[in-house]
């Protein structure tokens, strides 16, 4: 696998963006901040604009103040006057979202940068940074203004951004990528799962492609099982209006920990480029074995932590599930057979997303071989091995060889999912976003489960402990 070289900014057209929503938490916390990164390390195009479009009242000069307060930066990491060019390039156009007019105007002041300061028609990056409630009004008001059309042929495209969740279940994510069909090439259309940009989680496919010691070892006949978790101590932090109608399961189980499982089944694809690395990872989630009314007894445990329903937001009466861990098999002739736990919850004792691959164990002593990716915090991959201990005898011990990003490299120069996800889709790359078909697959798998909760107990756990008491011997 090779690793492409990195584009000049000079090589790289007149680019705006355009943040719908740009007041909001994401946009303040995660996409500003990789856009000035990004900036700083001059893998931004040398001519560049930021239009934020949200409904509340800025001048330009308030807005780039408000962002002076608001936006995350490390001042640690940035020149005061880097920073103040980032935010020179900052321009704030109001509107509301489902108002034509607006539209209308920011046409005009997109039109205006391109004719007064640019000169020539630009890029246009759309990012829809807002609840997913908004994206049927914004993306049929920026075809209904034309803003979904590039401006000159060949020479500026048009892109638009869109964040999980795609959908709340299979018929909604059909209707919103109708939608996106409708007014859009599927070209222009990038959806974020913002795990695919994890630097740890790229390495798998790195590793076990570019590594010929491991990837004949990548299937049923040498592998025991896979455990996928993705767990954290917070609870729902303020979002009960949103988790409440939503659950674990759709937040974290349909994208980011398939997305997880789709990257590490895979086979090899015939090259490393998007359409093939996209193909393959929905071959597996197309060959997940479904989850029912039928066999979801036994295969699926929901849980939710104590005092989830004195959250604000959330129903006194609320039966969301804030835990969940499943056993998913993916039925192709690599991995048919080879039982996959996926597991994810809030409310738990550690922080952590790892890969743990569990090898079968050949010497009947129950010496099991296991190599981690360790996807958060401290990425990481490791590899439990035997080896004899010193003496006469011929006892052995495990022991663990890993690698440490941060033992290697500095925490500069690992960049930020953000950073590649927007860097990807200024160059055009859709490798590390969500293909129409993985998304399609991701439901028919997931929808079915949701449709069957009802007949699963509701297991209460402890806050701080590590789940439900009836997974813990698991």
């Amino acid at each position: 696998m090779e690793q492409a070289t990195p584009i000049n900014s000079e090589q790289i057209s007149p680019t705006i963006f355009i943040i719908c929503g740009v007041t909001g938490d994401l946009a303040q916390r995660k996409l500003l901040p990789a856009l000035l990164s990004l900036y700083t390390k001059k893998l931004l195009p040398r001519k560049f604009k930021i239009v934020g479009f949200s409904r509340r009242e800025f001048t330009d000069q308030d807005f780039r103040l408000f962002l002076r307060e608001e936006m995350n930066i490390n001042h640690n990491l940035y020149r005061p006057e880097d920073i103040h060019r980032f935010l020179n390039n900052v321009v704030y156009q109001q509107g509301q979202f489902d108002a034509t007019v607006a539209y209308e105007n920011l046409a005009k002041r997109l039109a205006k940068i391109d004719e007064l300061e640019f000169m020539q028609c630009s890029n246009k990056l759309f990012h829809l940074s807002v609840a997913p409630s908004f994206y049927e009004t914004i993306l049929g008001q920026l075809s209904k203004s034309g803003l979904s059309i590039p401006c000159g042929g060949n020479l500026g495209w048009t892109r638009v951004l869109v964040e999980k969740p795609f959908g709340n279940d299979t018929e909604t994510a059909k209707k919103l990528d109708a939608l996106l069909g409708t007014l859009f090439k599927e070209e222009q259309i990038f959806r974020i799962d913002h795990y695919f940009a994890k630097e740890a989680l790229q390495n798998v496919l790195a590793f076990r492609f570019s590594n010929s010691l491991f990837e004949p070892l990548w299937n049923n006949k040498h592998i025991e099982c896979v455990h996928i978790q993705l767990l954290e101590k917070i609870g729902i932090e303020g979002r009960g209006n949103f988790y409440d109608g939503v659950g674990a399961l759709k937040d974290v189980g349909q994208n980011h920990i398939l997305a997880m499982l789709a990257l590490l089944a895979m086979n090899r694809p015939e090259t490393f480029d998007a359409p093939s690395i996209r193909k393959e990872r929905a071959i597996v989630l197309k060959n997940l074995r479904a989850i029912n009314s039928k066999n979801i007894r036994g295969s699926v445990v929901r849980g939710q932590y104590l005092g989830y329903v004195q959250e604000p937001g959330v129903s006194k009466t609320s039966s969301t599930e804030t835990y969940f861990q499943l056993q998913a098999f993916v039925d192709t002739r690599a991995w048919k057979g080879v039982p996959f736990y996926l597991e994810s919850g809030k409310g738990l004792s550690e922080n952590k997303a790892e890969i743990s691959i569990y090898f079968k164990d050949t010497t009947g002593e129950d010496k099991t071989n296991i190599l981690s990716f360790r996807i958060q915090p401290d990425e990481a991959i490791k590899i439990r091995f035997w080896v004899k201990k010193p003496g006469f005898g011929m006892q052995t011990e495990a022991k663990t060889l890993g690698f440490n990003y941060k033992d290697s490299h500095s925490p500069q120069s690992i960049p930020d999912a953000y950073e590649r996800v927007l860097y990807d889709a200024i160059l055009g790359d859709q490798t590390l976003f969500t293909s129409t078909d993985e998304i399609k697959y991701a439901w028919k798998f997931i929808t079915p489960i949701i449709d069957s909760w009802r007949m699963l107990p509701l297991e209460k756990y402890q806050r701080g402990s590590r789940g439900p008491e009836i997974t813990q011997s698991s």
